[in-house]
């Protein structure tokens, strides 16, 4: 028995895919929102908006780093005590000075 197929059927693309847009890519990748320039109600909003998607992003990653296990932080080359310092910059100013920042 021969089902007859064309070629066009064998035919195998490749999905379209941009490496300049990667929305499609990474779903999670969210372009980071712009405050309105000028004082008023909305510039109000959307910087409120801005640091809310700020901080919640923050918190992400240091429930994830939390998550880890002593020597996976070690594979990455922190420890407990570094969180601090990886989340607050203000901690940072003598590694600033140096030129040694996280």
């Amino acid at each position: 028995m021969s089902a007859p197929i064309t070629k066009s059927q064998m035919a195998f693309e490749l999905p379209k895919l941009s490496y300049i847009d990667t929305s499609l890519e990474e779903p999670a990748i969210l372009a980071p929102a712009r405050p309105v320039d000028g004082p008023g109600l909305a510039h109000w909003i959307a910087a409120g908006l801005a640091s809310w998607r700020a901080w919640r992003q923050t918190s992400r990653a240091r429930a994830e780093l939390l998550g880890l296990t002593d020597r996976e932080l070690l594979d990455v080359g922190l420890n407990r005590g570094d969180f601090d310092r990886v989340f607050d910059n203000r901690l940072n100013r003598d590694l600033n000075a140096r030129g040694h920042a996280f």
